[in-house]
């Protein structure tokens, strides 16, 4: 793509801790590793297969697996956001197998120093092992491995725990009870990170006398990969009741569970900007004039919308089942939902927004993920859609979105290896991001001129 002026620094006040970028390699068409930064609003673009889904489903993966009601191992594979069978089904199998092993690696970082990746590898006859975690904490870095060492009696080795103070405060704490004649450092696994433990037992963690386990991870990072809201691109089908669930700061799952509890727990609480917002975003989207919760039972929530387009004072309870409306109602209700839910510094990622939608509420919707990006939500979205990218570029140059919280990814496979290339941009004040992806001006100058051809040809005498 070609150079545009840079964004302007982005000023207002300072964000809370939130995940600043995600890096993938030898993760399905994604061979070499491929970094993508997350701002307030992300777009990954790109034809269909080239790789949008493989730069995000790692971090769908690690949520899941923290989210388990068990623990699955290092990667739960067959989960609510995403479902394998088979770990060979997420390799990259165009990269060298050293020693016979596939190694795939997920980095997650919370800025420029601070982050983690993670190592997992699968050898021809092993299950799925979690082979190493490289920590960067305030600049400095780390190598952490399953392992167990004895510490020296009576010392303190202060380069050991200097990334770490509670263990280092830990330690002392032990070494000043008597009882415990040696100390060992036991660094292992838990779920898909390590953490570490002290106990005067080599072979027994979890023994007698053992502290409890300490993050080795830097903090927050665990808590911002929890709290990410996932908006998939099969929503499912509307129903005439849906399951009461729990609503709180986090939604383990798929966010489409929570839609109607959320909805139902704010008229219980009165919170009426959030539902004098969602009615006005329905409206902007052209989709109802009013949503509405009710409670069935204590188990179950119905949806009602509104059958008009517009709310007069006799027509207030004009209320009809979201099953018996248009498919665009239902599948964009999560989305609108979640992005009014989630907090400054919160993750939400949105597969196709634009499903379902007709190209007014595509161009709306860039309206809607411009004011949750304003808010500092971290708005990730994976679209096929050219005029909702329009409607983005259109509230940079209105003046209504700052550029300097949008960043472009663009997707496209390599004609001869078949892996995944990604191109990155930023937006100038203006709404410019350098050369438009030509998959999406060409395809649309093709169909029309292949049609005005044709229908030249026909009208010819």
């Amino acid at each position: 793509m070609a150079e545009v002026n840079p964004p302007p620094s982005g000023g207002g006040k300072e964000e809370p801790p939130s995940i600043h970028s995600l890096s993938v390699e030898g993760y399905k068409s994604i061979g070499d590793e491929r970094t993508i930064e997350v701002r307030p609003l992300t777009i990954l673009a790109g034809a269909n297969s080239s790789g949008k889904s493989s730069a995000i489903q790692p971090l769908l993966l690690l949520k899941q697996t923290l989210e388990a009601p068990y623990d699955p191992g290092p990667l739960l594979l067959n989960g609510p956001n995403i479902k394998f069978t088979s770990v060979s089904q997420l390799l990259c199998f165009t990269r060298p197998r050293l020693g016979g092993e596939a190694t795939f690696v997920f980095g997650v970082s919370m800025s420029e120093t601070i982050g983690c990746k993670l190592y997992f590898r699968k050898g021809d006859e092993r299950a799925l092992e979690f082979d190493q975690m490289e920590v960067r904490k305030s600049g400095s870095f780390e190598v952490v491995k399953q392992q167990v060492i004895k510490l020296p009696e009576n010392h303190v080795d202060i380069n050991l725990f200097n990334e770490n103070p509670d263990l280092f405060y830990a330690l002392l704490a032990m070494q000043d009870n008597p009882q415990f004649s040696r100390i060992f450092l036991h660094t292992i696994r838990a779920r898909c990170f390590f953490v570490q433990r002290l106990s005067p037992e080599a072979d027994k963690p979890g023994g007698s006398g053992s502290l409890d386990s300490i993050s080795v991870i830097p903090p927050n990072l665990e808590s911002a990969i929890l709290s990410t809201i996932h908006v998939p691109g099969l929503r499912g089908n509307p129903k005439r009741n849906y399951p009461v669930a729990a609503v709180g700061d986090r939604f383990p799952g798929v966010f489409e569970d929570y839609v109607a509890s959320v909805i139902a727990a704010a008229q219980r609480n009165q919170d009426q900007a959030f539902l004098d917002q969602l009615n006005l975003d329905l409206r902007e989207l052209g989709l109802t004039s009013k949503i509405r919760a009710h409670a069935v039972y204590d188990t179950q929530v119905e949806l009602r919308v509104g059958r008009l387009l517009t709310s007069s004072k006799g027509r207030a309870d004009d209320l009809v089942s979201i099953a018996d409306v248009g498919f665009g109602v239902s599948q964009t209700i999560p989305v609108v939902v979640a992005l009014l839910t989630a907090k400054p510094g919160q993750l939400v990622y949105i597969e196709q927004p634009e499903l379902h939608l007709h190209p007014r509420a595509q161009h709306a919707m860039a309206g809607l993920l411009a004011r949750a990006a304003t808010r500092g939500v971290k708005v990730v979205i994976e679209t096929h859609s050219s005029i909702l990218l329009l409607g983005i570029q259109s509230q940079v140059a209105s003046g209504t979105l700052d550029p300097a919280r949008v960043k472009l990814h663009w997707f496209t496979r390599d004609e001869q290896t078949g892996m995944t290339n990604i191109t990155s941009a930023d937006l100038d004040a203006a709404g410019r991001f350098g050369d438009w992806p030509e998959d999406f001006d060409n395809v649309t100058l093709d169909a029309q001129q292949k049609y005005l051809d044709a229908a030249e040809k026909k009208l010819a005498p």
